[in-house]
């Protein structure tokens, strides 16, 4: 009995150590290999941006969109300045492969501040997770996209109406709120729930041409689990165009962007 006992406990010990590995091997070093990714990537599509050719770019400067390549970078002020991913072209639904070199772009839908839906995946935790935190946003939370000519402020949905659709500290503001088209801030949906894709979000019934422009944003939901999806939507408030010489455009970041860190929404 005492030798079943102590093998049992050095059996138990060895699935915990190997428990341990893999949380480690799917946290730490995945995100280790994402962020190297990451950086690679970020690093082509500055000098893409700097060298937009006419087999790279579109007639109105905008690159355009490779599967696997850069196609503008994410910004959100409430996770403070270091929070910069350049997101990527994905497939129709983004591979693992493209999500573990950062946020990645759903191909079916909006390109950035065009009508329609602009949507995004990205991990939780583990593999770069860059959106571990999206629980945190708020209704009224910037969410800032730069592409090689624009800037475009989208704002979390949630915000009472008649306030200041990008102060989440309005009065009123709340994530379920829907606005006049029936999109809340954030929801949580089933893995396979594709209408919150569409370019009016979860409403099937509508037709183009559209004229609301929305972000939005998919993740894993509970933490460590895939077993749902959640979701946060924003709508585009405010566009500025870059300052242009020659053929190149500054990254120079707007003072209303800039204003949204300083007035302390990083913290």
């Amino acid at each position: 009995m005492r030798l079943l006992l102590r093998g049992l406990g050095q059996t138990l010990i060895t699935a915990g150590l190997i428990v341990l590995l893999f949380v480690v091997y799917e946290v730490w070093v995945t995100n280790f290999f994402a962020h190297r990714e990451q950086v690679r990537v970020h690093q082509a599509l500055q000098r893409q941006w700097a060298n937009c050719t006419q087999t790279l770019c579109l007639p109105d400067g905008e690159l355009k969109p490779i599967v696997g390549d850069g196609i503008a970078n994410l910004y959100i002020p409430r996770f403070g300045l270091d929070y910069a991913w350049t997101v990527v072209q994905g497939d129709k639904v983004p591979t693992d492969s493209q999500l573990e070199e950062g946020p990645a772009h759903y191909a079916d839908t909006a390109m950035p501040g065009e009508a329609g839906n602009f949507a995004i995946a990205g991990h939780r935790v583990g593999k770069g997770e860059p959106f571990l935190n999206l629980d945190q946003l708020q209704a009224g939370d910037p969410v800032v996209v730069e592409t090689r000519t624009k800037w475009y402020v989208y704002c979390v949905l949630g915000t009472a109406p008649g306030a200041n659709p990008c102060d989440p500290n309005a009065a009123g503001a709340s994530l379920s709120a829907r606005d006049a088209n029936g999109v809340p801030g954030r929801e949580i949906v089933s893995p396979d729930d594709g209408d919150v894709l569409l370019p009016v979000p979860n409403d099937t019934r509508a037709h183009g041409p559209y004229t609301v422009k929305y972000l939005t944003m998919t993740t894993c939901t509970p933490k460590f689990t895939a077993a749902q999806r959640m979701i946060v939507h924003a709508s585009l408030q405010a566009e500025y165009d870059k300052a242009q010489t020659g053929d190149n455009y500054s990254n120079a970041v707007p003072a209303p962007i800039n204003a949204y860190y300083s007035a302390g929404e990083g913290n």
